[in-house]
């Protein structure tokens, strides 16, 4: 009785072609869990300096002093940028005498932009994992579809063809589909969980825009009231 055929025979005897397959579909493989790994560190750092920044701004303390200790960061991200945006440019126009909506606009306007930044920082990296999750099984199936082919055409060189004879080359064809699927399967499900955290991130980040720019309407309205 012979020896069934191992996972590593299967692919060293593959035709070159779908060797090639298979090792583009390595090579994503193990980007694709990079990508994984480096935005999760990435998401969960964004969770936790959110969480801390809205400690500090609700605790109670002068928005000029957290300003200025925001400001003196080399690097700005999330919440923070976004209000460091908006406030200095809530300063500028106070400094220019400007009246109350000019200033609250254009507050708004730097948040917005600070905004769409912080969007585009979130979803780097969403983009190949959704590539790799929709191309990887047709990568695959075009390996197998051509493994299958190969098996078939080497059994026109044989006067009787038998289950033994095909067999191992379909086995070697369907090493792609395989692949092509354990490839694709984790990149799928770690961008429907991503592009919900990022989601989640930014209705964060819009909520606090939308209350800081009330805080700086109370803040124009007291000062009027006390002119």
């Amino acid at each position: 009785m012979s020896a069934e055929p191992s996972f590593y025979s299967l692919v060293i005897n593959s035709s070159p072609v779908v060797q090639a397959v298979l090792l583009i579909l390595i090579l994503a493989s193990i980007a694709s869990w990079a990508v994984i790994f480096i935005k999760w560190g990435a998401l969960r750092l964004a969770r936790s300096r959110a969480a801390r920044f809205e400690e500090r701004f609700w605790s109670g303390s002068n928005l000029s002093q957290l300003y200025e200790g925001v400001r003196g960061k080399t690097s700005m991200e999330g919440l923070e940028a976004i209000f460091a945006a908006g406030f200095r440019d809530y300063l500028r126009m106070r400094a220019s005498n400007s009246p109350g909506n000019p200033l609250v606009d254009a507050a708004q306007r730097s948040m917005r932009v600070a905004l769409a930044r912080e969007e585009e920082k979130l979803a780097q990296g969403l983009a190949f994992l959704a590539t790799v999750g929709s191309v990887s099984p047709y990568i695959g199936l075009f390996g197998t579809v051509w493994g299958i082919m190969h098996a078939f055409m080497a059994l026109g060189n044989v006067q009787q063809a038998s289950l033994a004879m095909v067999a191992p080359g379909i086995a070697e064809a369907l090493v792609a589909t395989a692949m092509g699927l354990f490839a694709a399967i984790p990149a799928v499900i770690a961008y429907n969980r991503y592009v919900d955290s990022v989601e989640r991130l930014l209705n964060r980040y819009e909520n606090f825009e939308d209350e800081f720019l009330a805080l700086l309407q109370r803040q124009i309205a007291t000062a009027k009231a006390e002119d």
